[in-house]
């Protein structure tokens, strides 16, 4: 069974402080058992002309479709998403089934 992915990518509004927010979402997932992992970066080599403005990357990872249901009706997921979203002047959010081509080596 395919592992289920939560992929946001966005771009900050002017003046957010990036840091609060990664630490809210850090928080975020401990509180939620149902994230199985949880990676976030920064653009740094994107070409700007790709990107289209957007900075930042969340990746999250659930064992299961039902996991993310789980996490997306969570409590502390739905008090988040109110901050985090009025700190958001771009978002694309993909929620999707991971195939996995090449395995992470060991």
């Amino acid at each position: 069974m395919a592992e289920f992915k939560h992929l946001v990518i966005v771009k900050f509004k002017e003046g957010v402080v990036v840091e609060e927010m990664v630490k809210g979402m850090e928080k975020l997932v401990a509180e939620i058992d149902a994230v199985k992992s949880f990676e976030w970066g920064e653009d740094l080599e994107g070409l700007e002309n790709l990107r289209q403005g957007f900075t930042h990357v969340f990746v999250m990872t659930f064992s299961k479709k039902e996991d993310f249901a789980t996490f997306a009706a969570h409590p502390s997921h739905l008090e988040f998403s109110g901050p985090f979203s009025a700190a958001i002047e771009k978002i694309v959010v993909l929620d999707f089934p991971s195939l996995v081509v090449k395995p992470l080596a060991a």
